[in-house]
């Protein structure tokens, strides 16, 4: 918290702990913002000092935490408002003269912006803080990108031949699905500006780790280096993850393979259907998924899906069925599956043929067939196999991330801003973050864990919402 030195007419012990300012409290108490304080108190030095840095601060919280979409919104507040402008620190005797114009605060913002790095340290310290009053924090993951459109048109003007804001592209994201008709349908977003790539913790839905990145960057290449900063950064964290889920756009065997074999955390990836030569081929029925050997250099009637589904092929009738999965042997790296008519109990014409030919002699257990992740596609299969109960469980905890970025837009006002430029962007973000983190840690130190992701709105009215 940014400690103001000056006596307030009131105690914060005064304030109604259901009110706004109860909120605004919370936060500025769990702020680790000590040194940028003392970083910033240096850098104005022995100048003027008629609008102080700590009261300024302050001020900037409170803006993000009472949702004020400008600078200038946020001084009428200040102007109007004299209980929050002693709550920021601002002198009471000097009135609205306290109150910083708006060349004032705009240079304080500059001055902010220049810290980015220290904005980053304070998210990262409240990470670690939530770390240690949730044992469980970060055990399931769940990675999503975000578009976060600049304040500009993304129109170059005639006489420069720029944008208005240098720093911003333009990006695009397609969405496909199939719909009730069976009909396959697709749309396309495209926006000028930016993009944000955020994890969050699955289960508290708070976040982890950010980053803002112009909207033409690739975020299938940013989940890994996002990983290993995490690692680098908070360390708990990555050793407690057990899975990280994500949507299709993540779908690559680079992603699956380091998230397991240099993390240990297990990939739940939706995946692309990318085969498309079966499709060109006489006799292709495109109501049934298209398979593919298991073992082509062989035989054998051991096939495939795209989404790792393993089925073996009657050698009598021809008949597929799925075969039972058993388990992943992370001492070998594979995935176990046992023979469907010895798993279920149904008669299989060709079950004896099948092991004969396989292991030279019938077995009452049934055939075993061990899938090692590198035999084949580590896009395909992974440690969960995408047909399983547990992974379709896993993977529904992904709308985690999709409701936090439905609060960054509405909650922390991202749908309805004014910022242009990168460093701008990274800062607002990063103080948005921030103050999100700072109001859980301050409601779970309160003993109010229920109320972790009030944004907005008091605890009463969540209560009552409810």
């Amino acid at each position: 918290m940014a400690i103001i030195l000056n006596q307030n007419l009131f105690s914060w012990d005064e304030l109604d702990a259901e009110s706004d300012l109860y909120r605004m409290q919370l936060v500025l108490n769990n702020l680790s913002d000590e040194e940028l304080m003392r970083t910033l108190e240096t850098k104005r030095g022995h100048g003027r000092d008629t609008y102080p840095v700590r009261p300024m601060w302050n001020a900037l919280i409170a803006g993000i935490v009472f949702q004020h979409d400008t600078i200038e919104s946020l001084r009428r507040e200040l102007q109007r408002n004299a209980e929050l402008r002693q709550v920021c620190g601002f002198n009471p005797i000097l009135g609205l003269i306290a109150v910083p114009p708006p060349c004032a605060m705009s240079r304080f913002v500059a001055n902010v912006i220049d810290q980015k790095d220290q904005v980053e340290e304070m998210f990262n310290s409240l990470v670690a803080k939530v770390t240690e009053i949730l044992p469980d924090f970060g055990k399931h993951l769940a990675f999503d990108g975000k578009a976060i459109p600049s304040f500009s048109t993304g129109r170059t003007s005639k006489k420069t031949g720029k944008t208005s804001d240098p720093d911003a592209a333009w990006g695009k994201k397609t969405y496909t699905g199939v719909g009730k008709d069976g009909k396959p349908w697709a749309k396309v977003k495209s926006w000028f500006g930016f993009q944000l790539h955020l994890i969050v913790d699955a289960t508290y839905e708070l976040p982890v780790a950010f980053e803002i990145m112009d909207a033409s960057a690739s975020e299938t290449t940013r989940l890994v280096p996002m990983i290993e900063k995490l690692s680098h950064d908070q360390p708990p964290i990555v050793e407690n993850a057990t899975d990280l889920s994500a949507d299709r756009g993540l779908d690559s065997a680079h992603n699956c393979k380091v998230l397991w074999d240099d993390f240990n955390i297990k990939p739940v990836i939706d995946n692309r259907q990318m085969w498309s030569d079966e499709k060109n081929e006489q006799g292709y029925d495109p109501s049934k998924p298209i398979t593919r050997q298991l073992h082509p250099d062989t035989n054998d009637n051991i096939v495939y899906t795209e989404r790792g589904c393993v089925q073996c092929v009657c050698p009598v009738s021809g008949t597929i069925a799925k075969m039972q999965f058993m388990g992943f042997e992370a001492d070998r790296d594979a995935l176990k599956f046992r023979c469907p008519a010895a798993a279920y109990g149904f008669v299989c014409l060709g079950r004896c043929e099948c092991e004969q030919a396989a292991l030279g002699r019938p077995t009452d257990f049934g055939r075993i067939v061990r899938v090692n992740l590198d035999s084949v596609d580590r896009r395909i299969f992974t440690p969960i196999p995408r047909d399983t109960p547990l992974w379709k469980r896993i993977y529904a905890t992904r709308s985690s991330v999709e409701r936090f970025n439905a609060r960054i837009d509405q909650g922390l006002r991202f749908e309805n801003h004014t910022i242009r430029g990168l460093a701008k962007m990274q800062t607002r973000m990063g103080l948005a973050l921030v103050v999100s983190l700072a109001m859980a840690v301050g409601f779970i130190s309160q003993g109010k864990p229920e109320f972790m992701r009030s944004l907005v709105g008091s605890p009463r009215d969540k209560a009552r919402a409810a």
